[in-house]
């Protein structure tokens, strides 16, 4: 067509319409949170991972020895084992095209206003301080690269003990309850990115909450990335003490640049006898980041575990929240969703390892796949023998909104004992012509009966989370939805 026609043919539509479809597509966009600010200490930061890298970032820190040589543990370990072959398609992986260590500050700040005035916009922009203010949580964690720059808790739960601070602080003040628990849940050479971690980790919390203490209102944790080919290997341990209860939830962000980044963390959790934690994550990276990450409980006896876990960004996920069910009638539980939208691949899940009789674990995994893109559950019950009286459930729904995306099921299943009680089930469905007609035929438009459809299949997940964390899920599904119909 020549353009003079094209121009033509366009001014003869109702400008109006134009108008407001255009207002319409403005509100949805493309990934929210994908600024960045600038990047003085990311530009200077090298690339690249040695054992000359590993000792400078100890040695940056002032770490005792023991750390240190917790670090080249983890390094050689990372170096020995191999690359996954399976999960997702890590072959352009290259770990020579990251930094490792990026120090955007001196020292941490002691209030927002402290903070450079990139920094602080990024999270107010996040609405990370406004939270803090309105007393939604009880303590903010905000890491930013590879520092945690800001960290607050309420006065009245420092009173009653409980520490919630960054890693790094912790290894300083607080070092014998870190040389106790540190690599016991997770040990440095658990597998290839959990031994990178263990190399370069750095910030992450550190949550200790006494015998019988119950944090109530969540702790929460920020992590940003800003730094083009950044790696962010942040290290948190929460360890709840006999009858304690504590909730933390994390969330996450990044840039989108044209190259990849890498978020290697490491969570190590410890349940004791009668204790109680929740760790939510709402995972939104944007589309350029590889989420390689470890995460993994020991429950004593009488304690619950649970983990709710989000993801909707990143390239390519690979989660698997574990439990080591170690004492009798210990209880466990992961709820997950995974959304993959254009070029994303979730491979996610959950492993349960019952070690003790009258033990028990729920599994329920969501997907949504859109777009071509790809969701994975991957888990693993296992029941060893002895552990009698136990019980497992798993259930695994896949939601598939179009013809050209993909979900896959890999369930394992290793019971060694008689007296269990084991249930598996699994389902994938498509969102049909007769359930649109049918919510169309009730006034809503396609658009609205997609959303209605979406957020019924998403409900069990999202009313598990705080009431802030539910609706910005919901917003952010629907904003990934954006395109499916139509």
């Amino acid at each position: 067509m020549e353009m003079s026609q094209y121009v033509a043919d366009r001014e003869r539509v109702n400008e109006e319409k134009i108008k407001q479809d255009e207002e319409i597509l403005d509100q949805f966009g493309e990934y929210g949170y994908g600024w960045h600010d600038s990047d003085a200490a990311g530009e200077a930061a090298q690339k690249g991972i040695d054992e000359s890298v590993v000792r400078a970032i100890s040695a940056d820190k002032g770490e005792p020895e023991w750390m240190l040589d917790y670090r080249l543990k983890g390094y050689q370990a990372f170096l020995d084992k191999p690359m996954p072959d399976w999960g997702v398609d890590l072959s352009e992986f290259h770990a020579e095209n990251f930094k490792y260590y990026v120090k955007p500050l001196d020292k941490q700040a002691k209030s927002w206003e402290d903070l450079p005035d990139d920094i602080r916009n990024t999270y107010d922009r996040l609405g990370i301080p406004e939270a803090e203010k309105k007393r939604l949580v009880s303590g903010v964690a905000a890491q930013y690269e590879s520092e945690v720059i800001y960290n607050s808790i309420r006065e009245d739960l420092k009173e009653q003990g409980v520490i919630f601070v960054d890693t790094d602080t912790a290894v300083r003040d607080y070092p014998e309850l870190v040389k106790k628990y540190f690599t016991t849940v997770i040990p440095a050479d658990d597998n290839k990115f959990a031994a990178l971690n263990t190399a370069a980790w750095s910030g992450g919390s550190f949550v200790y909450v006494p015998k019988g203490v119950h944090v109530d209102i969540p702790l929460q944790a920020y992590f940003r990335i800003n730094t083009p080919n950044m790696g962010q290997f942040e290290r948190t341990l929460i360890i709840a003490d006999e009858g304690a209860y504590v909730h933390y939830v994390e969330g996450c962000t990044a840039p989108i640049y044209a190259t990849d980044s890498l978020h290697a963390a490491n969570v190590e959790i410890v349940v004791e006898k009668g204790a109680r934690v929740r760790y939510t994550t709402v995972q939104n990276w944007s589309t350029n980041v590889y989420n390689l990450v470890t995460q993994r409980a020991y429950v004593r006896e009488g304690g619950t575990m649970e983990w709710i876990d989000g993801n909707i960004g990143s390239k390519a996920t690979m989660k698997y929240p574990s439990c080591i069910l170690a004492e009798p009638y210990a209880k466990a539980e992961t709820m997950s969703l995974g959304f993959a939208g254009e070029g994303q691949y979730q491979d996610t899940g959950a492993k349960m390892i019952h070690l003790a009789p009258h033990t028990s674990s729920t599994i329920v995994s969501k997907s949504i796949s859109r777009s071509g893109g790809r969701a994975a559950y991957r888990g693993l019950v296992k029941i060893v023998k002895g552990a009698e009286g136990s019980s497992s459930s798993v259930v695994c729904d896949a939601l598939l909104v179009d013809e050209i995306s993909r979900s896959d099921t890999y369930p394992h299943v290793d019971v060694r004992e008689d007296d269990v009680s084991m249930a598996h089930e699994a389902t994938v469905s498509k969102v049909s012509e007769d359930q649109l007609f049918y919510l169309m035929s009730r006034g809503l438009e396609e658009k609205e009966a997609m959303g209605m459809i979406v957020r019924g299949f998403v409900e069990p997940i999202s009313r598990e989370l705080p009431m802030e964390y539910a609706l910005e899920l919901n917003r952010l599904v629907e904003l990934q939805m954006e395109g499916s119909v139509g």
